[in-house]
């Protein structure tokens, strides 16, 4: 069957293999609570809310794949969603490259999506998968900075740094997840792209470095990332509100 004519399917990849050590001690980020329920379970719940996504696939630390079954069926989720659990590697790269194995052969598109991202809203998530399904390879959801950024000369902790350049904010946006992929151009940047250390952060910078074109989608103020303390806080108001007002 020519590509034209393949039936469009879309799966999401949720890498939850880390530790989240800015939130300080205590559960891996991914599994703690925002309003009684593990972020996990509502970025899950945020990418089967679209009903283009029909599989999900949670990529747990390689120690706790079965804690994390146990606790997806533990909370009510889509029955038109398939959930999959698979142990992820050492680095997020590797975590990711472990979901992208994992699909079945009849996924045309995929999404990847923080775990740290719960309250992303469907409407962002389904622009993302209409800008891949109509053709671009790469899409990212994106928000124009609110800031003034310098570029600086890193120095020590604490230490002043000189700023050498501030680039021209309206060029700049802050990227956003769930970042769509067209399967095989994303498993390419996979196979192709080495990056050492942490490995890669960002799977649309892996697509970037092919020379492959990555779109930009307007992303939404409340997809933000739980990354430390404070955005917690600001999930929970965030979360009592929709609940307040049946949006949730």
């Amino acid at each position: 069957m020519s590509d034209e004519l393949r039936p469009h399917r879309t799966a999401a990849v949720i890498p939850a293999a880390g530790r989240g050590v800015r939130l300080g001690p205590g559960a891996p980020k991914a599994l703690r609570a925002l309003g009684g329920t593990p972020m996990l379970i509502h970025a899950v719940r945020a990418m089967a809310r679209s009903r283009a996504v029909s599989l999900v696939v949670v990529v747990a630390p390689s120690d706790g794949a079965a804690e994390v079954r146990h606790l997806l069926d533990e909370h009510a989720l889509p029955e038109r969603t398939e959930v999959l659990v698979v142990p992820g590697g050492e680095t997020r790269q590797e975590s990711v490259r472990a979901g992208l194995d994992a699909l079945p052969q009849d996924v045309t598109s995929v999404l990847i999506h923080d775990a740290a991202r719960p309250l992303v809203p469907v409407d962002t998530v389904d622009n993302v998968i209409d800008a891949v399904r109509a053709g671009a390879p790469a899409v990212v959801p994106a928000l124009p900075l609110a800031d003034t950024v310098k570029e600086v000369e890193p120095g020590g902790p604490g230490e002043p740094e000189p700023v050498v350049a501030t680039p021209e904010r309206a060029r700049l946006r802050a990227v956003q997840t769930p970042q769509g992929f067209d399967l095989e151009t994303l498993l390419r940047a996979h196979r192709e792209i080495a990056v050492l250390g942490e490995g890669a952060t960002d799977d649309a910078g892996m697509v970037e470095r092919l020379g492959v074109t990555v779109v930009t989608v307007p992303g939404h103020e409340e997809a933000f990332k739980v990354t430390r303390p404070l955005d917690l806080v600001l999930a929970e108001a965030v979360l009592a509100r929709r609940r307040a007002t049946d949006a949730y």
